[in-house]
């Protein structure tokens, strides 16, 4: 089809009947507290393949025509468009190319050719993929799948409103992320079709916000470079076919710094046991530049796919930034019953050491000091502030430092 129209969308509904999971609305008296809002998650992080991705590739791939399908498939990317596109072409009995960045994590790429789908490591991130994609395609004859400027793909991706307004249809506000624009035209366009009065708002990060821009000017703007830690939307380009659709549709954009993504991830695992992966927060970090109170708000978790290194490191940031663990330098003399004397200081003040280290070689004259670097584990900034001032109030010389890896 030509357009995102209501049929265009429900065919999509249609073709995916069966097919996917119908993610159920999350409530969170955590982020309904702290807003002032009643604030329910679309989790799509549960999603087959951990994303609402197999949304759009799944209905692509249904349009296609006979001739498209039997010269095999082939895509471009990092990580959920590649998935699925795989899961796609292995329900539809066909062959599938994925293309990957030679830097991808290799839990992606296991699990992309564990649909089935044969991968290329080409390049050093997603344009050199997308490039190399579209010169097999023209080769090889494959039928190239885009991740977001395809309007099938787009109407896949808007199913998701659908969903939403089917259980609760008094949504005053849809929060969702943003990159290329497939996602976000899909659902804003269907979601005023179906209440006019809803209000959408899209979210990207500051260090690649190029959908932000291109609505400011009115036209497609180009990011020289793309740096967020949210892969998921490090788009420098939107799609050129799915742009008008955002930029009629799509109430207001906003940007969110990187660092607030760490205490949103945090958040999410505590309070609701789940995990979501960079762009998929960026909704999350929203709900807390929303000046409106009382109204119903879903914000969607667009995926769940992160590997256990990324989340140990988002896990430990968020910890220091919350000042939930810290680690202090302090100078003692090289003598038995010191290091006791810092241990019962800490412990009377119910702060957990997690690491000691000992150097004994940070002076030459040891009987004048060593240095003892203590990483703990506190309640949060207040405390951590009570035990450096309790640790000083004892004569010590303490100064806070960098902490090293706590989880190794």
């Amino acid at each position: 089809m030509e357009a995102l129209s209501l049929e265009h969308f429900k065919q999509a509904q249609s073709a995916l009947e069966g097919v996917i999971l119908k993610t159920p609305l999350v409530y969170s008296d955590h982020f309904s507290e702290l807003t002032g809002n009643h604030v329910s998650f679309k989790p799509e992080n549960l999603q087959l393949t951990g994303a609402y991705k197999i949304r759009g590739a799944y209905f692509k791939v249904d349009q296609l025509s006979e001739d498209q399908k039997k010269h095999g498939l082939i895509a471009a990317s990092a990580g959920n468009h590649a998935q699925g596109v795989a899961l796609a072409a292995k329900m539809h009995k066909l062959k599938a190319v994925i293309v990957m960045p030679a830097t991808t994590p290799l839990v992606k790429v296991n699990n992309t050719k564990s649909y089935g789908a044969h991968v290329i490591l080409h390049g050093e991130g997603y344009d050199d993929a997308y490039e190399h994609a579209q010169q097999l395609a023209e080769q090889k004859g494959y039928t190239f799948i885009h991740p977001f400027n395809d309007l099938d793909v787009s109407a896949g991706q808007g199913t998701i409103a659908f969903e939403i307004l089917a259980e609760q249809p008094d949504t005053d506000i849809i929060i969702l992320p943003i990159g290329g624009g497939g996602l976000s035209a899909g659902v804003s366009t269907l979601a005023k079709l179906l209440k006019p009065d809803i209000r959408i708002i899209g979210v990207e990060p500051t260090g690649a916000d190029s959908m932000f821009r291109s609505c400011q000017q009115g036209c497609l703007c180009s990011l020289e470079a793309a740096n967020t830690i949210a892969d998921g939307v490090a788009v420098k380009t939107p799609g050129n076919l799915v742009f008008p659709y955002v930029l009629k549709n799509v109430d207001e954009i906003l940007r969110i710094e990187d660092r607030e993504l760490i205490d949103s991830f945090l958040d999410i695992m505590e309070k609701h046991k789940l995990i979501v992966e960079n762009a998929g927060l960026l909704s999350v970090a929203a709900l807390a530049h929303l000046p409106v109170k009382g109204k119903k708000i879903v914000s969607l978790l667009s995926g769940g796919n992160m590997d256990v290194i990324t989340m140990a490191s988002l896990v430990q940031h968020g910890l220091i930034n919350r000042g939930r663990v810290f680690t202090f330098s302090v100078l003692l003399p090289d003598r038995p019953g010191e290091l006791e004397r810092i241990a019962h200081i800490v412990a009377k003040q119910k702060g957990n050491i997690i690491r000691l280290e000992h150097n004994q070689f940070v002076t030459i004259n040891r009987n004048m000091a060593v240095e003892l670097r203590v990483t703990l584990e506190a309640f949060g900034h207040e405390h951590k502030d009570a035990i450096m001032g309790e640790l000083r109030k004892k004569g010590f010389k303490v100064s806070a430092v960098a902490p090293t890896a706590v989880f190794n």
